[in-house]
């Protein structure tokens, strides 16, 4: 996981340093040198991956949690596959964790490395379920109930979601209006506001009178 995790942050750096208005500012005075010590898988390194809390703490301070959620709501299925592809990686690293942590001092356990229960995550995730790795714990059980209960929730919302993207019919694009009638519409809107502000100052006379 720590590999996968440093693969995306190398490929966040770049896009990052690629498309910043100026490279040089990214990288020394917005701790884009922190960015790139903290995709390397040491240990040492970990600990520069504050810095990307700090930036999405600044972010969401400058810009406001209200402003991040309506945005959300506004986008709503780019916001949930988001949200699918990160509880997927949740599910399959605290899944593994967990039946790691439970299988691994048991009798007979055939889950004993973290490769054997990365793979058995990955499989009862996605429902596949070779039967190769198994648990044989009680605790175990439990927590592949938990994981293919979620897997099967994930992949079913996430197939919704690409056949939604696929089958449902384009939105046409509402036609722009030309500047020449843009221009005839504000200025037939400022004679009726002008001829409204007439006949108020006429009705105030008449009541004078």
């Amino acid at each position: 996981m720590n590999a996968l995790f440093s693969v995306i942050f190398v490929v966040d750096f770049l896009y990052r340093i690629f498309t910043a208005p100026s490279a040089g500012a990214y990288f020394f005075r917005h701790f884009g040198w922190a960015d790139l010590l903290a995709s390397v898988p040491l240990a040492q390194f970990k600990v520069l991956r504050v810095f990307r809390l700090i930036r999405v703490y600044r972010l969401l301070r400058d810009v406001g949690i209200r402003t991040v959620g309506r945005a959300l709501i506004k986008d709503r299925a780019g916001s949930s596959l988001y949200t699918l592809l990160l509880m997927g990686i949740f599910v399959l690293e605290f899944g593994s964790l967990t039946i790691l942590g439970v299988e691994q001092g048991a009798r007979g356990a055939n889950i004993t490395t973290a490769g054997d229960a990365l793979w058995w995550g990955y499989v009862t995730a996605t429902t596949v379920g070779y039967g190769d790795q198994y648990p044989v714990t009680r605790g175990g059980r439990l927590t592949g109930l938990v994981m293919l209960t979620v897997g099967v929730a994930l992949f079913a919302t996430f197939s919704g979601f690409l056949a939604s993207t696929f089958l449902s019919p384009e939105r046409k694009k509402p036609a722009e209006t030309p500047p020449d009638l843009a221009e005839l519409q504000a200025l037939l809107a400022q004679q009726e506001e002008t001829t409204a502000q007439i006949r108020a100052k006429l009705e105030q006379l008449e009541i004078a009178r």
